[in-house]
């Protein structure tokens, strides 16, 4: 009697060659995204109640994607793991959110923003998909001043401007120190009105554990309710995942504890293609790790190098006196040394390995950890001398104070203490210019997509994006599927809802029946030290190869002596935990493969092999000017790499240089 196959394995049977048309439109780039509206399909308003729509996630892209399409009548099934939406990790975003107003008058445009962002990328990201970026950037101020968040002002009334890094006009709106904070309560207020009128059904603390596909297209989720541990089922005519980046595969980050890579690893595992993941962003300015005992790390924004002044001793045996007593002839401003244009705001991959170089020299300050000084001082001695004190306070107060609440150090009196810590990943899913990842019907808003930022992004950018998607791209891009797919009534009880359970309770049993003698978070650890060390700010094909040998033995070893404490018919972290770390322990092999087959320097990538005589990145073009896309083979096989060309019609690549 021959068996039948699993829906799992038709669909892998259907899939023959990873389609990867990133279906930008025709005409120049200016008018692109103009095209594509003007062309594409529509609802009409009195049909939209017929489609229901799933969004995983409830950060800033999520909330402002599920508020936007409820707005516009679609139904909306709104997932978050937090017990609220307002709790997402977009909230802790700090120094601001880009956006080419031109305020300032300082000669900042779409396409400077559009160039800025292409160059910071070290010209590894789509330049159409960037450009829309760019020219939407506007639009989401006046949608964030309209809901009422409070960004700074002039004392004329006027929207305040700052500068970041990789840029030399001020184009970045703020609100204080909060602004990650504030435009997530600009964007959850439009949820809660959408969940008042019943246009948006919000489930929190919902962890999605699968992706269900119906004749090829995602039509569904399977999640489990972290309250009671019911697993279960859900059905919509679209599925957008909006679940932010894999920065925890490194362990320590800035990344809240329950960042994980879950969601987008079970869609690639269901046929997604993911893009770039070796491109991971390594902010230079954090909190640096005081012991062997911490769970994460501390952002301090980019922000305070508008007035922080970035420098070591230039002797090694004045890393231990105190910084006011070193004169100023004995302090080395790296990066004014070094980038003179752009001096304390170069982009954060340069400026993250500028610290690493310093500290690597035995010119580090603070504490021994691990047997080395890992800091350099943020000093706004100067800053406080020209503009006074009240000026700083107004400007970063609640920054100086969640510094000092961290490291009781009273930062206006003592330079603060920063190194470069994981933040940002700018590799994600595969996306097209419809954000419509290789998998019908599955869209990917922020940054679980690889498509804006390429191999590096600025800052500011993130929130942009986010915002950019969920509020002035997916509204129009959505529609254009749903119109040609048509409402489809999916019922949960279809087999493949089914079988998709039967995996996930499958694998909760298989966690829970390891009963070893180790926790979880003893091979996350385990892990993030191998992805650091061997695939963090530097890496080489001795460094990666090593990595593979590493982390195989570690995933092994997990399923061998993992203990998860509990059952899983209650609340459960630990089981949650170890669900995260054992998808970690899978993708970070899939990331350490990508940075190895990319022979090359560029950006957040830096293989210490391929570098310029004075230790820049140096990219190869001839060879290396694609995405590099990555499709699951199955339990135990080597991942498949197909390639996206990434061209450059607009911005001509150029040896990226700050100096």
């Amino acid at each position: 009697m021959r068996r039948r196959k699993t829906r799992s394995q038709e669909i892998k049977q259907e899939r023959k060659i990873m389609n990867l048309d990133s279906k930008i439109p025709e005409g120049p780039i200016a008018q692109k995204w103009s095209n594509f509206k003007a062309h594409a399909k529509l609802v009409n308003p009195s049909n939209r109640r017929k489609y229901s729509v799933i969004v995983v996630g409830s950060g800033l892209a999520g909330a402002s994607a599920a508020a936007s399409l409820a707005e516009q009548g679609y139904n909306i099934q709104c997932f978050c793991y937090q017990d609220s939406p307002r709790r997402a990790h977009s909230i802790a975003a700090q120094g601001g959110i880009n956006a080419a107003k031109n305020y300032q008058n300082d000669g900042d445009s779409v396409y400077r923003l559009f160039y800025d962002t292409v160059k910071g990328g070290d010209f590894r990201s789509r330049e159409a998909n960037v450009y829309r970026l760019a020219e939407v950037s506007g639009n989401i101020i006046d949608q964030c001043v309209a809901q009422g968040v409070p960004f700074a002002r002039e004392y004329g009334g006027l929207l305040a401007n700052r500068s970041f890094g990789g840029a030399q006009v001020s184009r970045t709106f703020y609100a204080r120190g909060q602004t990650g904070q504030q435009l997530l309560l600009g964007a959850y207020s439009a949820l809660e009105k959408q969940i008042g009128l019943k246009k948006v059904k919000m489930y929190p603390r919902r962890e999605m554990l699968d992706l269900v596909l119906v004749d090829g297209h995602a039509k569904g989720i399977i999640v489990r309710n972290l309250v009671t541990g019911e697993i279960e089922r859900y059905s919509a005519d679209a599925v957008l995942l909006c679940t932010g980046g894999y920065g925890n595969v490194f362990y320590l980050s800035t990344n809240a504890q329950g960042c994980s890579v879950t969601a987008a690893f079970k869609c690639y595992k269901r046929g997604a293609g993911f893009a770039n993941p070796c491109f991971t962003q390594i902010h230079p300015t954090c909190i640096p790790q005081h012991g062997d005992q911490q769970s994460k790390l501390t952002l301090m924004s980019e922000s305070l190098r508008n007035d922080g002044r970035v420098w070591v001793p230039k002797k090694a045996e004045d890393c231990t006196k105190n910084p006011n007593d070193i004169p100023e002839e004995d302090r080395d401003y790296y990066l004014e040394r070094k980038y003179p244009s752009f001096g304390n705001l170069a982009p954060r991959d340069i400026s993250s390995r500028a610290a690493k170089e310093a500290c690597d020299d035995g010119r580090g300050v603070g504490p021994v950890v691990n047997g080395s000084r890992r800091g350099v001082y943020l000093d706004f001695a100067d800053a406080i001398k020209r503009d006074g004190l009240h000026t700083i306070e107004e400007k970063y107060g609640n920054l100086f104070e969640m510094y000092e609440r961290i490291t009781g150090e009273n930062a206006y009196k003592v330079p603060m203490r920063i190194y470069p810590a994981s933040h940002y990943t700018m590799g994600g899913l595969w996306v097209d210019y419809t954000l419509q990842s290789t998998i019908p019907g599955l869209f990917v808003l922020g940054e679980a997509n690889f498509s804006d930022h390429g191999a590096n992004r600025l800052g500011a950018s993130a929130l942009m994006q986010g915002l950019a998607d969920g509020y002035f791209v997916i509204p129009y891009t959505l529609p254009n599927y749903l119109a040609q797919e048509g409402a489809k009534k999916i019922s949960t009880d279809r087999p493949e809802f089914a079988e998709a359970e039967g995996e996930v309770k499958a694998r909760i049993k298989k966690l829970l029946g390891v009963k070893g003698d180790k926790s979880p978070r003893h091979f996350h650890l385990e892990l993030g030290k191998v992805m650091w060390e061997l695939c963090g700010m530097a890496r080489s094909e001795e460094s990666l190869k090593k990595a593979l040998e590493k982390i195989p033995q570690i995933r092994e070893d997990f399923w061998k002596n993992v203990r998860v404490v509990g059952d899983e018919h209650t609340i459960n972290a630990e089981l949650e935990r170890a669900g995260r770390v054992a998808d970690f322990l899978e993708f970070a092999e899939v990331m350490v493969r990508d940075a190895l087959e990319r022979k090359e320097s560029c950006g957040a990538h830096f293989r210490v092999e391929y570098q310029t005589e004075d230790g820049e990145a140096k990219r190869n073009d001839a060879e290396y000017s694609y995405a590099f896309v990555w499709e699951y083979a199955g339990e135990g096989k080597p991942p498949i790499l197909h390639k996206e060309p990434i061209t450059h019609e607009e911005v001509a690549p150029v040896v990226r240089s700050y100096k």
